[in-house]
């Protein structure tokens, strides 16, 4: 694989973070938050999404549970390279349907609570 996919890979796995932490950032202004206990968590949530490189998939984890998967070869059968999958458990994604893709910038099924 070569080097300038990867990196527009990273580059689009960042922006879905950035994406996932504004969706985040809207649901926590729904109401007051007189003791500023919302925007620790909002703090505490942007920190906490990481995602993890594998040889098929890169997962996308809050630190306690996975968010998504991205599509990370390009000769999966039924995906595309940087296809955004809901997961299916802690190790797998579901392989329905995709959800958008980190290359495009389609974020449309994407929320701070992962791929929908």
């Amino acid at each position: 694989m070569e080097e300038t996919c990867v990196i527009e890979l990273v580059r689009g796995l960042d922006s879905m973070l950035d994406h996932m932490r504004a969706d985040y950032a809207k649901w926590s202004k729904l109401g007051d938050d007189p003791n500023g206990t919302r925007a620790r968590m909002t703090e505490e949530y942007s920190a906490s999404l990481r995602y993890y490189m594998g040889k098929k998939y890169v997962k996308v984890t809050d630190g306690s549970s996975v968010k998504a998967f991205v599509v990370a070869c390009e000769d999966d059968k039924k995906f595309a390279y940087g296809d955004i999958l809901k997961p299916a458990g802690w190790k797998t994604p579901a392989r329905n349907f995709r959800r958008g893709n980190v290359l495009d910038r389609t974020f449309d099924r994407v929320r701070w609570t992962g791929a929908l």
